[in-house]
Order: C-alpha cells, then structure tokens, then sequence
C-alpha cells in the first residue's frame, strides 16, 4: 500500500513539475498544448518577429535596387546574371539553415538562434560596406554568404514562434509577422536608393542601414520569447514526428510544388528595376517600382491569410498564385511606368499571398505543434535550391546585353503554374484523407 502511495506521489510531483504557467501540460502520454491565443507576450512576439523580417527578408527583397546598382556601376564587369547569385545565395542560405535551425527550434535554443544569427548578420552587413567597386568575390562573401547564414539562423525561429501562442488565428499572425518584411521591401528600397545613388555613396549607405537593422534586431531579440517545452521536457512520443513527416506524402507532394512556384516567383524582384531602367524609364521613377511592388505584398501578406483561418491555408494559396503565375506574363508587354507600376502592384499582392502562406501550409500538415519548426525547416531547406538558381537562370534567359525579356517572363510562369499544379493535387488527396474540403 505504501509503495504504491509513494508511486501515486511519484507520479503526482512529475505532473507537477511538467505543469507550466504558460498553458502547456504534459500527461506523460501526449502533450495537451493550451494556445492563449494572444496575450501581451503573443502580441509582443508578433511584434518582435516581425521586426526580425523587418530587418532581415526585407533587405533581401530590396535586392532589385541593388541588383541594378551593382550592373550598371559597381559590380560593371560582371553580367546582370552573375551578380544576381548574390541575391540567390542569400535566399538559399536563408532558406537552406532553415532545416537545423528548425529542429535547433523545436529543441528549445531559440535564444541561441537569435543571438548568433543576429550577431553573423550584422557583423556581415558591415563588411559589405567596405566591400571593393568590381570586386565580386568581396560583396558575394559578406552580401551572399555572411548575411544569408546570419538570416537563415533567424528566418524559422521568427516565423514559427507565434505558432506558440496562436492556433485559431495562426495564418493571420504568420501574415503579420511577413508582412514585416514587406514593410522592409518599401522601407529599404527608398533608402538605398537615395543612399547608394546620392551624395552619401555606396559604402555609407549601407553603413546606414545597418545600422538601423541593428538597432530594430535587437528590439526584436527582446520582444520575442517561446513559451512551450524544450525537448527534454516533453513526451517522448512528441519528439518522434521524423518517421511521420517522411511518411507524408502529401506534405511533401506540396513541398515540391512550392518549389517549382519559389522558382520563378521572384523574377520580377529582381530585375522588374532593371526593366524599368532599360526600357527608357526615368531612374527617379524607375527607383520606385521595387517599393511599389514590396508595398502591395503587405496587402497580399494579411488578406489572404486573414481568409486562410476560415477557409484553410491551402485553399487561399491555390488560386491566389494561380494568378501569381498568369500575371508574370504581363511582364512582356510593359513599356510605360503607369503599366509597370500596376503590374507591380498586382503581381505584389498575389506573389505576396504565396510567401506569406507559404509557412501556413507547411504547419497545416502537422499532426503536433512540436513538428511545425521542423516542417517549416525541411521545407525552407528544400526551397532553397530553387531560390539558389532562379535567379541567374532568369538572367540566363534575358541574354544581356541584348535582354531577350520574353525567355525569362515564360520560365517565371510556366514554372509557377506548374508548381501550383502540384500544389493543388496535394490538396485533393489531403481532402480524401479528412473526408472534408477544410484542410
């Protein structure tokens, strides 16, 4: 009677000790995970999050500016593909870390995450500026390689994090966070273009920036804090999800579709400055239709995610890169800066939609909130190779100096299109598998 009292005891203090303030109890079979669904510290890390993509994908997606400044004056020996490798490798690294970073996440260090890839981004953001004119090796270093490490150890940890502290309104708070780095993709396109082409010059110019990135990364350090379990704290059978995800097949069948989409979706942010500039646009109205494009992705990142909370993520994301897709084509037959800004308004918001749903759809597959940073890594870790060559195959295709625009114009489309392709049969056998056409 006693040794089974002491067990009872035993077993009671294990409860006790896995029994947390924050709404998370682990029965020692499966963890029952209570979202708050906000909160002063949700809502702050909402914040932080979005601050992160802020300062870090909104740079990246102000690439365009520089993809233009480095071909025509300080990168002028190199072809406009070679220098968009720059860009690509950030994105690929960004995306690519995201497979350690995911289950270095779902462990419990998202602190350490945030600390080191804060410190190698900002470390190499600097270097930039002391980066050489025509030397490819020096900005491919610090541009590509430093500050996509630096974001790749941030990217998974800032877009997964509010999944701890939302569930019913999960895709709209995935929204938001993105559309910080919309916000970035109008904010640093501005600046850099008055920077770097003005009076203050390249290497001051992104000494500015950086300096600001600085200073709104390490707000978002401090605003940012996970609330569920690390590893050792939670139930063995949470921390096996590897065999389930490997056996998903229609997880993975919308992975390969979401690559074949990253492919070509961002055609048009590289090179629709270029474009403009080339076909007889003024550079100071040229200069704007990166943030006008970045500006209509903040639309693009709430809306459809907004409706993906009652309609489900991947029946949001279907049709609006569907229309992703046909819009690139449009692309061709631009020649005025009123038909370029509409185009980039129009292919902002629903290019837009698909980067913003992008994690949503991946967590939709998790049977556990302890798989979704893993989910999103092996994802992330995939899409990486097609955002490693996208680019300079698109630039491949345009042939400078001639710019044979059309070739990279029915790359961009066909290969979305395609995607989605997937994209959508994964859905139907998601549908059979529920018995519903909620997925």
């Amino acid at each position: 009677m006693s040794s089974t009292t002491h067990s009872m005891a035993t077993d009671q203090e294990k409860q006790d000790r896995l029994r947390r303030d924050d709404g998370v109890v682990a029965t020692g079979i499966k963890s029952a995970i209570i979202f708050p669904e906000g909160g002063a510290a949700g809502w702050l890390t909402v914040l932080g999050s979005a601050l992160i993509l802020f300062s870090t994908f909104g740079v990246s997606l102000s690439f365009g500016v520089l993809e233009d400044h480095y071909t025509r004056i300080f990168l002028n020996q190199s072809s406009a593909s070679t220098v968009s490798w720059i860009g690509s490798m950030q994105l690929f690294l960004d995306f690519s870390i995201g497979l350690p970073a995911g289950k270095l996440f779902d462990d419990g260090h998202f602190r350490l995450l945030m600390i080191s890839g804060t410190a190698i981004y900002l470390f190499s953001f600097f270097m930039l500026s002391i980066c050489e004119p025509n030397h490819f090796y020096q900005v491919f270093l610090s541009q590509g390689v430093g500050m996509g490490i630096g974001m790749g150890l941030l990217f998974v940890p800032a877009v997964s994090l509010p999944s701890h502290y939302f569930r019913a309104k999960r895709s709209l708070v995935m929204g938001m966070v993105f559309s910080g780095s919309s916000m970035g993709g109008v904010v640093f396109p501005i600046i850099l273009n008055h920077l770097i082409n003005g009076p203050v010059g390249f290497a001051w110019g992104i000494r500015i920036v950086a300096f600001m990135t600085a200073i709104l990364l390490f707000i978002g350090n401090l605003l940012t804090r996970p609330r569920l379990p690390t590893k050792k704290e939670r139930a063995p059978e949470d921390n096996a999800v590897l065999k389930l995800i490997l056996k998903d097949f229609p997880y993975w069948l919308s992975v390969w579709g979401s690559c074949l989409v990253i492919w070509g979706i961002f055609f048009p942010y590289f090179y629709l400055q270029l474009y403009a500039v080339l076909h007889g646009i003024d550079k100071n109205v040229a200069f704007y239709t990166i943030t006008v494009l970045n500006a209509a992705t903040i639309l693009g990142r709430t809306v459809p995610n907004f409706l993906a909370d009652k309609y489900d993520a991947l029946n949001v994301a279907i049709p609006m890169t569907t229309v992703s897709g046909s819009l690139v084509f449009a692309m061709v037959n631009l020649q005025s800066a009123g038909s370029m800004f509409a185009f980039a308004a129009f292919y902002g918001v629903f290019s837009g939609a698909f980067m913003s749903l992008l994690a949503a759809v991946m967590s939709s597959f998790a049977f556990s909130v302890n798989e979704i940073g893993s989910r999103i890594g092996i994802a992330m870790f995939l899409l990486s190779l097609p955002l490693l060559t996208g680019a300079p195959i698109t630039g491949a295709f345009l042939h400078p100096p001639e710019y044979t625009w059309w070739r990279g114009v029915v790359f961009s489309g066909v290969v979305q299109l395609s995607g989605v392709l997937l994209i959508a049969i994964s859905r139907s056998m998601v549908v059979r598998r529920k018995g519903t056409w909620r997925v």
